[in-house]
């Protein structure tokens, strides 16, 4: 042994060089080139093309390279697995340090293994430690069969991370290829997920039949991007390909604080507010008609740059980010232009998320109202509106950020409650002079206070329009609402960006102090 060892030590250092850099090329080969050329043709980028696009140039520092299994089941022990599957490391994005795991499926498609499953989960404790961002890239046929259980505790100990980060560090998920099976519980357990149009992210597999047809649903019906953007709300952000995926990525960066003890990046501008006439002409005459409540977000917040979460889920309500003189905000606001801007189950889960999260990282909330309740009808009571309407009043509640509010249009019942009122803990609350803050609308209370003088009338028509008028201004009116302290301010519509940017400021040092407990009991 001691002449062997003598003989290994005789090894040159260029020798030992030469070696390390033909391991290196090896490992960043992936499954091989023949592999890498398929991943192309299907539209997609390898691993570490995916990491380079999004890092700064020669910011990444692999770690782990070198990893490998230890199954010695099934013939596993012959194979060498480059990197095991998964590449993983650290680097900066506009010169913020970010923590990367990034799936590589040409070796053995992406498949998650223990050793796989550790490397992300070492990645995301140096997430903790250094108080950084982490960026997991999914491209995965699922958990490693070969290594059974062990494959599954790998699983658990990534579950386990992602919710030891929540709350303390953003976690983004980018969906490029498949995500199988409990692999996607991961990308559920973090605060966004951007999924291209090519990916597929399902629990049962791609080949299920539906009880109502007892035909095959297809994987796009399934698990498609459209699936999961516009019906279960599973995924934020809806990209073309995985460049377009990185690029929103970067973009949904640019707004968040590196970890919850930092405040939101600012952007140096000039402290100036220019008032937009536009605003006080972009409601519809009759209260009745619809419009874009995003043609009033883009028309308050700096360089109409707003970006959106969840567009195609709920639009009813609409929610993202955006900025107020250099400073991020989140929006939240009904719009009118779906369902009224009604809340129902999805838009109530879809805003307490959004609000818990910015509560979670720093981001004061502007919230635009123009609501007429929640949702009426037996398939919403049935599945449970008044539990999801409580998660809205629960983080409303709960969040200890700068609250704004400012009612544009109806704001009745229990929805104008939820919608970051006075009595939830908002801030400042201001209203427009369209603002009509009640109950009920006045042609619904009219029909139950005044029933027997609309009924004993010759003309119940005039009698409704002339009770629904004294209706609005004894109950309905901004300035009742105002008198009664419900209202902070009645302002010309112009005036919103400077009565936003305003209020940010005088709560820029907000302090508010909770009682001592382990946590609330959110409605579930």
């Amino acid at each position: 042994m001691a002449e062997v060892a003598g003989q290994s030590g005789t090894r040159s250092m260029d020798e030992r060089v030469e070696e390390l850099r033909d391991r290196r090329k090896t490992i960043c080969i992936g499954g091989g080139q023949k592999r890498i050329n398929k991943q192309h043709k299907s539209g997609k980028l390898s691993a570490r093309e995916r990491v380079g696009l999004l890092l700064d140039e020669d910011s990444f520092i692999e770690r782990y390279a070198f990893a490998q299994h230890r199954c010695t089941d099934f013939g596993m022990e012959q194979k060498d697995l480059p990197a095991d599957g998964v590449v993983t490391g650290s680097g900066t994005i506009e010169g913020q340090l970010v923590q990367v795991a990034s799936q590589d499926f040409t070796v053995v498609g992406g498949a998650a293994g223990q050793v796989h499953s550790d490397k992300i989960a070492e990645m995301m404790q140096a997430s903790l430690k250094t108080g950084s961002p982490f960026v997991f890239i999914n491209d995965s046929g699922g958990a490693r069969i070969q290594e059974g259980i062990d494959s599954l505790a790998g699983y658990g100990r990534v579950f386990y991370h992602n919710v030891l980060l929540s709350g303390v560090v953003p976690q983004i998920s980018l969906i490029c290829g498949p995500c199988a099976g409990g692999a996607a519980y991961s990308p559920a357990l973090t605060d966004f997920i951007i999924q291209t149009k090519r990916a597929r992210m399902f629990i049962t597999g791609p080949q299920v039949i539906s009880r109502v047809t007892g035909e095959e649903i297809s994987a796009e019906e399934l698990g498609g991007a459209r699936a999961h953007t516009h019906f279960s709300g599973v995924v934020h952000f809806l990209a073309e390909d995985d460049e377009d995926a990185i690029n929103i990525c970067k973009r949904l960066l640019s707004f968040l604080p590196p970890n919850n003890v930092s405040d939101p990046p600012l952007v140096d501008v000039e402290p100036v507010v220019e008032d937009d006439p536009t605003l006080n002409d972009i409601l519809p005459a009759n209260p009745r008609h619809p419009y874009d409540v995003r043609d009033v977000i883009l028309r308050v917040v700096d360089d109409a740059d707003f970006m959106e979460v969840h567009e195609g889920f709920a639009p009813n309500v609409t929610i993202g980010f955006a900025r107020v003189l250099g400073r991020p905000v989140g929006i939240v606001a009904n719009n009118p232009m779906h369902s009224a801007g009604v809340l129902d189950i999805d838009s109530s889960d879809k805003i307490s998320r959004f609000v818990r999260f910015c509560d979670g990282f720093n981001f004061p909330v502007v919230t635009f109202v123009d609501v007429p309740g929640f949702m009426p009808g037996i398939e919403q009571e049935h599945h449970g509106i008044i539990r999801h309407g409580a998660k809205v009043l629960f983080a409303y509640s709960a969040a200890t950020i700068p609250k704004i509010t400012v009612i544009l249009r109806k704001a009745y019942g229990g929805a104008y409650v939820a919608m970051s009122s006075k009595g939830l803990g908002a801030d400042a609350v201001a209203a427009w002079p369209t603002a009509e803050v009640a109950v009920m609308g006045a042609e619904g209370a009219i029909e139950i206070i005044f029933r027997k003088e609309i009924l004993d009338a010759k003309d119940k028509d005039a009698k409704r329009r002339e009770l629904a008028a004294l209706y609005r201004e004894k109950f309905s009116s901004p300035y009742v609402a105002a008198g009664r302290r419900m209202v902070d301010n009645v302002i010309e519509p112009v005036e919103t960006r400077r009565y936003i940017a305003s209020s940010l400021e005088a709560l820029r040092t907000k302090r508010d102090v909770r009682p001592e407990k382990k946590h609330g009991l959110m409605p579930m």
